[in-house]
């Protein structure tokens, strides 16, 4: 574990940030290294800041805290990022887990259990805070993984046609990137051709979806 812990806190509410900022800052070895107000903002300034850990608020205007998530970690993989939410149902946690995070943290635990969140996610573990780990039993039925919103977008894309250099340039990522994502969507919906994949999206509605902005 370095000396220092940078952290980078992306809440929109600032009564909350400085909360947490004021209580990390009373331990020496963690440096918060800034304090933003929503998930735009912590794309543009991650890279320049480069934090171990983002504690990130999961409801934010504009871009939201799982889409700024999977972009953050396509481009600074290394970062550790662990959610804040008022909300502990199932659903919540696990696409917050399935987007990257490496834990989820509601915030009304006591403070202290922040600092030891961000002590596990360095330490390479997964971190679910009490309330949170309670309600995520192992669900029953459909075993199918869902998408997360950076492969819907990246299915859509790929069932207009696009390649993965054009979805690349799109998205401004890796053709690699998009690469993995693809095969991840191939996996997890059981589909081996890309005329499957509009196949899917069609029958889906995703491609009626043009509207939405993950």
């Amino acid at each position: 574990m370095p000396d220092t812990i940078k952290v980078l806190i992306v809440d929109d509410h600032p009564m909350v940030a400085e909360g947490i900022q004021s209580l990390l800052e009373s331990y020496d070895e963690v440096e918060v290294v800034g304090t933003l107000s929503n998930g735009q903002e912590a794309v543009d300034q991650a890279p320049r800041l480069s934090p171990d850990v983002i504690l990130m608020d999961l409801n934010m205007p504009g871009l939201g805290g799982l889409s700024a998530t999977e972009i953050i970690l396509e481009r600074l993989p290394a970062t550790r990022i662990l959610i804040l939410s008022m909300h502990d149902s199932p659903e919540y946690i696990s696409t917050a887990l399935s987007h990257g995070a490496k834990g989820y943290i509601l915030k009304d635990v006591p403070t202290d259990e922040i600092k030891q969140a961000i002590d596990a996610v360095m330490r390479g573990e997964q971190y679910l805070c009490t309330g949170a780990s309670g309600s995520l039993a192992p669900k029953q039925g459909n075993t199918r993984e869902a998408l997360t919103g950076r492969e819907q977008t990246i299915l859509l894309e790929l069932a207009q046609g696009k390649s993965n250099k054009e979805v690349a340039l799109a998205l401004d990522i890796s053709v690699r990137t998009v690469e993995t994502h693809r095969k991840n969507i191939k996996r997890k919906l059981g589909i081996s051709s890309t005329a499957g994949l509009t196949r899917y999206a069609m029958e889906h509605g995703v491609l009626q979806g043009t509207g939405h902005s993950f």
